[in-house]
């Protein structure tokens, strides 16, 4: 990896929490509440599947947000476990362990709350993905690999928005993941008024800004660039079992 990439890559969330944990800047501060902000719902999720009913469990998880980001746990962070996803099932076990103290902590209230939690979106994933052999460690991070592709597809549906072709996205996404030779091709070409040549490529383009956004997205949540095939592998692993 050249000085130069490696140096764009010191830049992404985690890497610059994870420096920056001993002292923290407005900048890494700012990161890692933009991490929990956009990835609350594998919390919520194990929270839940630990027995609590939803308003337990969206208090709990905005109370441990609140202390995450008050609190400097950066440091109890193991450093051979560089993924944001480890360090924050870590974080939330233990907090949970602690949840005689933390409930009453809850109970007084006061402080701002660090993470907005929309309980309905919330429960509105919980129900139907749980089944009763799913562990919350399972469920956590199932959570977190859906989560991470619902944040990439965002990411590509706004791109196309910004350029103006939000028409497009929505006629591609749907070959998305589909192989270049499927006879949709053929159907939607002709209603779209285009060739099933053009089709094939503007789709494949769409396929390497995805892999690309998704690569992005997978970098800000670990240490290393050597981690982010590995995490890939994982979370595709996680979404397919």
């Amino acid at each position: 990896m050249s000085d130069a990439a490696t140096s764009q890559f010191l830049t992404t969330s985690w890497t610059l929490v994870r420096a920056a944990a001993g002292h923290p800047t407005a900048d890494s501060s700012l990161a890692l509440a933009t991490l929990c902000q956009a990835y609350w719902h594998p919390v919520y999720a194990f929270i839940r599947r630990k027995g609590y009913d939803p308003d337990q469990s969206k208090d709990l998880s905005q109370e441990f947000f609140k202390v995450l980001l008050e609190k400097n746990y950066l440091l109890a962070a193991n450093q051979d476990r560089g993924r944001f996803r480890s360090f924050l099932l870590t974080a939330v076990k233990h907090f949970l362990a602690n949840e005689r103290d933390r409930a009453n902590a809850v109970k007084r209230g006061g402080g701002k709350i660090a993470v907005s939690i929309d309980l309905v979106q919330a429960e509105g994933w919980y129900a139907p993905s749980v089944v009763e052999e799913t562990t919350p460690e399972t469920l956590f991070e199932r959570r977190w690999a859906v989560s991470l592709l619902e944040h990439v597809m965002a990411k590509l549906k706004a791109s196309y928005a910004d350029a103006g072709k939000a028409e497009q996205f929505e006629m591609l996404s749907a070959f998305l993941n589909r192989d270049s030779e499927d006879p949709r091709y053929e159907e939607v070409a002709v209603a779209a008024g285009m060739s099933p040549g053009a089709l094939r490529t503007s789709a494949y383009r769409m396929r390497l800004k995805y892999i690309e956004l998704l690569r992005a997205e997978i970098a800000a949540t670990v240490s290393t660039s050597n981690d982010v095939d590995e995490e890939i592998r994982y979370l595709l692993s996680v979404v397919n079992a």
